[in-house]
């Protein structure tokens, strides 16, 4: 069968998304071209039926496949990216999910004639509850789009953005993001064990508590202040630990000084 996607790295997220798009139908694993030097992450994907390879050398000659997903870290990635030149000649459009590398640094490698996608995702794309943006150079066709956004929404939500310089604050609000509700949900166990809760049921406690609200939010047609406000009953427990979380803007200044943090260790990255 035709290789229709080569996918350079098979790590955590990268067997995620391509275990992602065969389960959902999107990707037949024969179409597929696993490079990943790793022999137990390489493995990973011949389970799934996939062709692999350690070393982008060991691509069939006469392969000029759809995608080319590039999915290393960012340390890394001007390197690799080097034994996937042959096909920067158009035919190929790139997709990169390395966080912090600007579409220029791929082009300066791969030639001005590669179209090129640069996606974030999130975490929770192994689970396909994951958000993924997108920014395209000049050169991805319409068509192109249509395909990638519908791969990627086997790993959840897809959206664009028309700006790259934009990206670094997507980084900082949803690549980072999946942490910051991870570490709430941290805090509010702590509290709740503070509080005379046992360990186990102080964790479930929190953890289902974040994902019913989080799944209610994103299902009810109320925006989430609404929601917010229904919970609160006036002179109620919601209101007097809500005096606390948004008395001065505690909790948005908060989150707002670690997304700016994170922005700028983004275009840090970039440099």
């Amino acid at each position: 069968m035709t290789i229709r996607l080569v996918l350079a790295g098979c790590g955590n997220m990268g067997y995620a998304m391509l275990s992602g798009w065969i389960n959902a139908g999107k990707l037949a694993a024969a179409e597929a071209f696993v490079v990943e030097p790793n022999a137990d992450l390489r493995k990973r994907a011949e389970t799934l039926g996939c062709r692999t390879a350690a070393e982008a050398a060991g691509i069939p000659v006469d392969a000029v496949p759809q995608l080319a997903v590039i999915a290393v870290k960012p340390q890394v990635i001007r390197e690799v990216i080097k034994a996937y030149t042959r096909f920067g000649d158009g035919r190929t459009t790139f997709v990169s999910i390395a966080a912090g590398t600007p579409v220029a640094t791929l082009e300066a490698v791969l030639g001005n004639q590669a179209p090129i996608i640069r996606c974030m995702p999130n975490t929770p794309a192994a689970i396909g509850k994951g958000i993924m943006v997108l920014f395209s150079n000049k050169l991805v066709s319409d068509e192109t789009k249509r395909v990638v956004a519908d791969l990627l929404s086997a790993s959840g939500r897809v959206t664009t953005i028309n700006e790259e310089s934009l990206m670094d604050a997507v980084t900082a609000v949803s690549g980072s993001g999946p942490a910051y509700i991870f570490h709430f949900i941290e805090a509010l166990t702590a509290a709740a064990q503070k509080a005379g809760l046992p360990a186990e049921t102080a964790r479930l406690l929190a953890m289902q508590t974040v994902y019913g609200a989080a799944s209610l939010a994103a299902e009810s047609k109320e925006e989430p202040g609404t929601l917010r406000q229904q919970v609160t009953s006036p002179n109620g427990t919601t209101a007097a630990a809500l005096a606390v979380l948004m008395g001065e803007d505690r909790l948005t200044n908060l989150v707002t000084e670690a997304v700016e943090a994170a922005r700028l260790r983004s275009i840090e990255l970039g440099k």
